[in-house]
């Protein structure tokens, strides 16, 4: 099984699309799963242009009820449909979003070959709304002009890998083998006990993805973005519309930078761009000026967290 751990950016764009960037979608990969942050209007077009697999699509977590952040799920699901779908899907978002896809259904005399679970995200609440053996993603509440969580997902911790010398010399049994991952020593038959540490080599750490976006600078979000490996966090202005960014409720490339510094994240990656920047570098130097390693979005990128 992979352990590929991979974002795949859909969408960069904020509420109004450009001729070059889409509404807001993003696609993280983690042991061959799929799995959708927001669904932007095109997210399907984006997903079919990358050559991104629909029906290994097993949960999408919608941040927020803006249209720039929603409006793709009814045409994604209409064409997984007529694609022959047949296994369940979860849908993680605000309970307002039944209004919505129960009009849509309704207006369009449609019913769902496949289930859709939607599974309601408690308002102004962290918690975990997800975990397999693998990963865990949980959510957290950011601050905009209508409800809006973040989503962490987070790997679990590995078990260390046993030492291919001591695997050829020894020949431990497949119960020893589980024991050894597990922390135990190896015990040989004579009594001698060979320590865990020695004959072991440690996994690498859990690594993490915190997606933020659609927030008013808010240190709120610290205690769950803190050390992750990369943070995805909106800049939808640069400093010189800081006075537009707070009014909106949304948040400037240095805002970003800072709350990186702050976190002590590893990489920083901005997006969520207004439409009048047509360049980016205007707003990834403001970034780098607080946060040296920060990267910018863009459609078709793809980032090993």
């Amino acid at each position: 099984m992979s352990k590929n751990f991979t974002v795949t950016i859909l969408g960069s764009s904020s509420a109004i699309p450009t001729r070059d960037r889409f509404p807001t979608s993003q696609l993280v990969s983690c042991y061959s799963r799929h799995y959708l942050l927001d669904c932007g209007e095109g997210t399907q077009i984006q997903l079919r242009k990358y050559k991104i697999s629909f029906q290994r699509i097993d949960r999408i977590f919608i941040s927020h009820l803006h249209a720039d952040h929603f409006l793709g799920l009814p045409g994604l699901l209409s064409t997984m449909d007529l694609l022959g779908r047949k296994s369940e899907i979860h849908i993680h978002v605000f309970e307002e979003l039944n209004i919505f896809m129960t009009g849509f259904l309704q207006a369009t005399a449609s019913i769902w070959s496949f289930p859709v679970h939607i599974h309601p995200i408690p308002k102004k609440q962290d918690l975990v709304l997800f975990e397999n053996n693998h990963i865990q993603i949980s959510t957290f509440p950011v601050k905009h002009a209508v409800p809006c969580n973040g989503f962490l997902v987070k790997e679990k911790p590995r078990h260390p890998n046993i030492k291919k010398e001591i695997i050829d010399h020894y020949h431990p049994t497949i119960e020893q083998i589980h024991k050894i991952k597990n922390g135990d020593d190896l015990v040989l038959s004579d009594g001698k006990k060979l320590a865990n540490a020695d004959i072991t080599i440690p996994p690498a750490p859990p690594r993490s993805y915190a997606f933020v976006t659609d927030t008013v600078y808010t240190e709120s979000i610290l205690p769950f973005i803190t050390g992750v490996d990369l943070l995805y966090h909106e800049s939808t202005f640069t400093e010189d519309m800081k006075a537009r960014a707070k009014s909106t409720m949304h948040s400037t490339a240095k805002e970003a930078a800072e709350m990186a510094m702050k976190a002590q994240v590893k990489k920083l990656m901005i997006g969520h761009y207004s439409v009048r920047y047509d360049n980016l570098e205007l707003v990834l130097n403001e970034a780098k000026t607080v946060f040296e390693n920060t990267i910018c979005s863009y459609e078709g990128l793809e980032v090993e967290v």
